[in-house]
């Protein structure tokens, strides 16, 4: 598609503590596009709220987004203190122009955009700085990229054997399941109830997300033997 020929629509999220003491707005813009890392998606705005109400946590820390698309968590992440670095696939550069496009709009000129392909070891991949966490939203979305996606975490957390994945995904069928691939990789995870941090209601950060879908959270860190 013709960049110029490109429909944006641009939506503002705005996280709040409870009793609104500190809050936080970043403006997304969409790109009215087939293509998945276009829109701000329900497991989006839910990883979003795990990190803003972990963003003491974060500050100074090395974040790295997989499958960035418009890059909300990321965003907020960096906005948050984080140093930020947002990647998605190498083969999709209308979603690294949106990547890209985001950090723009948020006043971040200063967040690398780098591509990053799944399950391959890239120049990209073996030149990541030191990363603290690695943040994925609804990166289990076909199940044949599953595998793909945790050997690139697993490459990762073996370098950097405290970091961790903040993932968030959307149930979409009963027999979704990482736990064989997990184990294969040497990979082990937690979930984290969505009350825990505000995030189990249908509707988060001003907006209409994530609606009547349901989403889980989990954190994926090394299996230590």
């Amino acid at each position: 598609m013709d960049e110029s020929s490109q429909t944006l629509v641009e939506k503002s999220f705005t996280f709040e503590d409870c009793g609104g003491s500190q809050s936080l707005t970043v403006s997304i813009p969409e790109v009215l596009d087939p293509q998945y890392g276009m829109y701000v998606w329900p497991c989006a705005v839910v990883l979003s709220q795990y990190v803003w109400r972990a963003r003491r946590e974060l500050q100074h820390k090395t974040v790295l987004e997989l499958g960035a698309g418009v890059s909300l968590p990321g965003v907020v992440a960096a906005k948050c203190g984080a140093r930020v670095i947002l990647s998605d696939s190498a083969e999709l550069p209308l979603c690294l122009r949106n990547c890209r496009r985001s950090c723009d709009v948020n006043q971040l000129p200063n967040v690398p955009v780098i591509g990053l392909t799944w399950g391959q070891v890239s120049p990209e991949l073996l030149s990541l700085p030191p990363v603290d966490v690695i943040l994925g939203s609804d990166v289990f979305y076909e199940p044949e990229d599953f595998e793909d996606v945790l050997v690139t975490v697993s490459f990762i957390v073996r370098r950097n054997p405290h970091a961790q994945l903040w993932t968030t995904y959307q149930e979409r069928s009963a027999d979704w399941s990482i736990d064989a691939l997990l184990l294969k990789w040497d990979l082990k995870c937690i979930n984290v109830p969505l009350e825990t941090f505000d995030a189990n209601k249908n509707h988060l950060a001003g907006s209409t997300l994530p609606g009547n879908h349901t989403v889980q959270m989990m954190i994926i860190t090394r299996q230590v033997l």
